[in-house]
This record gives structure tokens, sequence and C-alpha cells, in this order.
């Protein structure tokens, strides 16, 4: 069978879709093993919300394994292969790390809780097949461009080092803004108030905000060839949908939204893309 490939200008070889293709595999089986783990772990503690920590995880596992495959069959470029690998990593393991922390001592996540109390049978069935098996496929399809850029051989250049800044911008929004956050909620005094300092006076969603620029950088590491590129499109755009339209941005407004003061909040400071607050508006 003759191996499919295309030539990237610039590049001491070619991209070889066919060792993308058996990495797509691969890397879907990694992601599958991280939810089935988890779904474990949750039974024996009878918590569905330890699946929150296994996303982060999830997309260390899937960097870890392309960036080994690739390597092992000679594919891609060694400085650009490692570059993702470790900002993919870094990101996913501080993201679970945070959510252990944030959840430790806690019941069970009140949006599973009303989720599956609407379960037809097993709850635990249930969970399994519309939470574990539904978060590891998006783990797959938004990691693509982590997979693709594992085993783009060309070298790294401005694009990528443009993708560096953006990732650092997004690492400083989500990790920043949950300390914060993290502060303001163990102030006793702040309870009932809504968070509206430091980014989160910039932006109601300085984390989400932060994940957006994440994963739009990683996508250009992968975006050296525009037919890579194209071809991994779909990833930062599931999730830019899941941040601002899905079970991001969206879902946390409506349960914000009869908290005494959060409407005044919200009239001042950017729903998304950060900006100066708006000055109260004074009643006459």
């Amino acid at each position: 069978m003759t191996s499919m490939s295309w030539t990237i200008p610039g590049a001491d070889s070619a991209f070889d879709w066919s060792d993308f293709a058996l990495n797509l595999a691969a890397s879907a089986g990694a992601a599958l093993a991280v939810m089935l783990v988890t779904f474990a772990v949750a039974l024996v503690r009878g918590l569905h919300r330890v699946v929150d920590i296994a996303w982060g995880c999830g997309f260390a596992a899937v960097a870890v394994v392309s960036g080994t495959l690739s390597a092992t069959a000679g594919a891609g470029d060694d400085a650009r292969r490692l570059l993702v690998t470790s900002l993919t990593v870094a990101w996913g393991l501080r993201l679970a790390a945070h959510i252990a922390w944030r959840g430790r001592g806690h019941g069970e996540d009140p949006r599973y809780d009303r989720m599956l109390a609407k379960a037809p049978g097993s709850r635990d069935a249930y969970a399994f097949r519309m939470v574990y098996l539904l978060q590891g496929a998006l783990v797959w399809l938004v990691s693509l461009p982590v997979q693709a850029a594992a085993y783009l051989p060309a070298p790294l250049g401005p694009l990528a080092v443009l993708g560096v800044l953006l990732w650092a911008t997004g690492l400083f929004f989500e990790s920043v803004g949950d300390w914060q956050l993290a502060r303001f909620k163990a102030d006793p005094a702040n309870r009932g108030r809504v968070m509206d300092r430091g980014l989160w006076s910039w932006t109601r969603h300085p984390n989400y905000f932060g994940d957006f620029c994440v994963w739009w950088g990683l996508f250009l590491l992968a975006a050296a060839d525009w037919r890579v590129g194209l071809t991994v499109l779909v990833s930062p755009l599931v999730m830019s949908f899941l941040l601002t339209r899905g079970s991001g941005k969206r879902l946390l407004e409506e349960h914000m939204a009869s908290r005494p003061g959060y409407a005044r909040y919200a009239a001042r400071v950017s729903g998304f893309f950060p900006r100066p607050p708006r000055s109260p508006v004074r009643r006459q």
C-alpha cells in the first residue's frame, strides 16, 4: 500500500497521513482509557464530578501518546513535537489539579444531580453514555491540532511564536482568574457577592477566555501548512462554541442570573473578550 503524504514547503520531509491516521486511533484509545479509569473511580466514590478532573488529564494523555508515537515513527519536527506536547500537558495538568483542589470535600456537582435525576434506568449507565463517552469524544476532537502538530515536519517559525504567545495569554487568564476567584470565595465577607475584581472586572469569564486563547494558540502550532490547518480547524471552532454557546458561558450565566447584583455586573463587564469595565449607570 502506498503511503499517503503531502510535502510541506520549507520542511525536510512530508506530512504522512497514514501515520497520522494511526495516531488518531491511538489517541481515541488514550482518551477512552482515561474516561474508563475515571468512571471506575466515580463508581467507587459515588461521585460523577470527578469526570471534570479527567478533562485536562485526557488532553495530557493524548499529547503524550501523539508525541511518543510520532517520535517512534520518525515523523514530524522534534522541536515542534516537544513544544506542543509540553504546552498541552502543562495546561491539562494545571486544569486537572485546580478542579481537584476546588472540589475537595464537596458532594456531587448539582449539574450532574439535575441531569442524572432524569436518567431512564441506571444513573451510572446513563452517566457513562452521556458524560464520560461524550467527554472522551470531545477530548479526541478538540485535540486534533495537538495530534497533527506532532506529525508536522515544518520547522518552528513566526506562526509558532504567535501560537505560544496566545497560549501563554490564555494560561495567564485561566490561572490568575482561578486564583483571584478562589481568594475572593475564601473571604467570608464576600459570601453571596459577585466577584467583580481583578481580571473579573475586565471579563465575566477569564477562565473561559483563557481556554479560548489556549486552543487557538495550539491550533497555530498545527497551521504552518494551510492544508494541515484546514484539516484540524474544526477543533478550535468546536471549543469556541462550547465555551461561548455550549456548556461554558451560557450555562454559568443562566445559573448566576438570579444572584443579587449580577445584572448590574453584567451590564458593566464584557461577556467574554476583555475590555475596561463600563462606568456604572447613575440613576437620576
